[in-house]
């Protein structure tokens, strides 16, 4: 369980294909104290400590993962990074569980004071879980939704990325056409479930 408030950024600094991924990541974590086995999301994905060293870990990225995931296994690429929850620590953003329901590509970039207000496309079978003022996590950064359209078979949603979270992720970068994972809030997915069961019993 995490939270999607970063608390590093990380490196891809080599790929090993072995039938699922091997990913080397570098890091400034104090990886002593990284247990092997140990959860780590990696831009929003629950990836498996298999292997590590002073600065840096690796995970096994399976086929399954890298098909419904954004295009961000590759050298050199940058991941916000993301321990595992403990028990007693402070909930600063909101439930994540590490698990993409989806891929969104950036549409637009337009500044808003210091802040960016940040576009994006999404299938629109996850318009039902997206809502204004609701949570979403973005290649696993706690986000708050600002607004909702839909389009067709798509739905538009906007978030707002303000400088901190500028400063300490990736999303600084993003560009139109950018790919990234999305996760829906925990809650909503529990929500539209149970609506979908009474609707059956009605």
């Amino acid at each position: 369980m995490f939270t999607g408030i970063v608390s590093d950024v990380g490196t891809i600094t080599a790929v090993e294909d072995r039938g699922d991924l091997h990913v080397t990541i570098a890091t400034a974590y104090d990886t002593a104290d990284v247990d092997l086995g140990a959860s780590i999301s990696c831009s929003g994905v629950c990836l498996t400590v298999v292997d590590k060293a002073p600065g840096w870990f690796a995970v096994d990225v399976s086929g399954e993962t890298v098909r419904r995931t954004a295009d961000q296994w590759q050298v050199g690429r940058s991941l916000n990074l993301e321990r595992a929850l403990r028990l007693g620590e402070e909930l600063g953003g909101h439930i994540v569980t590490g698990h993409v329901d989806g891929v969104a590509t950036v549409t637009s970039l337009d500044p808003e004071g210091e802040s960016i207000r940040v576009g994006f496309r999404v299938d629109g079978g996850l318009a039902p879980y997206l809502a204004a003022k609701g949570s979403v996590t973005v290649d696993g950064v706690s986000l708050t939704v600002n607004e909702v359209r839909d389009e067709g078979d798509a739905t538009l949603f906007a978030v707002n990325i303000i400088p901190h979270t500028q400063a300490v992720t990736t999303l600084k970068d993003l560009a139109p056409g950018a790919t990234v994972n999305i996760e829906i809030d925990v809650l909503a997915r529990y929500l539209q479930r149970m609506e979908a069961y009474r609707g059956k019993a009605g």
